[in-house]
């Protein structure tokens, strides 16, 4: 990981709605295959009835597959956050954690399957979880749209 990455990567506990959330990264895999991030539950990102705020938690997982792929696959791909769908398994008491990982062979077969295809729509699962018990708080779908960019500049021209 070079200081460039190292500096972009720490400012995101910065980030304006992840600061605010008290949303923190707590690991970066050195190949940026592997994100883990924690949330406590504070007065501030609390609901109604005292749990995790719902929109907090699906804040926390909003970016990560699509920053792992844009970090891993380069400038020459377009990755965009498609879709979400996240179900409430059990209310959040505690700290939070979710990883995001996508294995360095998945990611080669998601560039082979982009390099081939028009465009690629790839899905992720994960998790949220209660960092003491263990129990899980929510369940993330993620659909992540690929594309190389060179496909498309060839299109426009013909």
């Amino acid at each position: 990981m070079n200081l460039r990455q190292k500096f972009r990567f720490y400012f995101l506990n910065f980030y304006p709605p992840y600061f605010a959330a008290g949303i923190r990264y707590k690991k970066i895999g050195k190949d940026f295959t592997h994100f883990r991030l924690t949330m406590k539950l504070h007065w501030w990102n609390r609901n109604l009835v005292g749990t995790h705020f719902g929109g907090s938690l699906y804040s926390m997982c909003d970016p990560f597959y699509m920053l792992i792929l844009m970090e891993n696959l380069g400038e020459e791909y377009i990755v965009w956050d498609k879709a979400a769908t996240i179900r409430f398994i059990t209310p959040g008491l505690g700290q939070v954690v979710a990883d995001f990982e996508i294995p360095k062979e998945e990611i080669e077969r998601i560039q082979k399957e982009a390099d081939e295809k028009r465009k690629l729509d790839v899905f992720f699962q994960t998790k949220i979880y209660d960092s003491k018990t263990g129990k899980v708080v929510a369940e993330l779908d993620k659909v992540v749209y690929v594309r190389r960019k060179e496909r498309i500049k060839k299109e426009k021209i013909l």
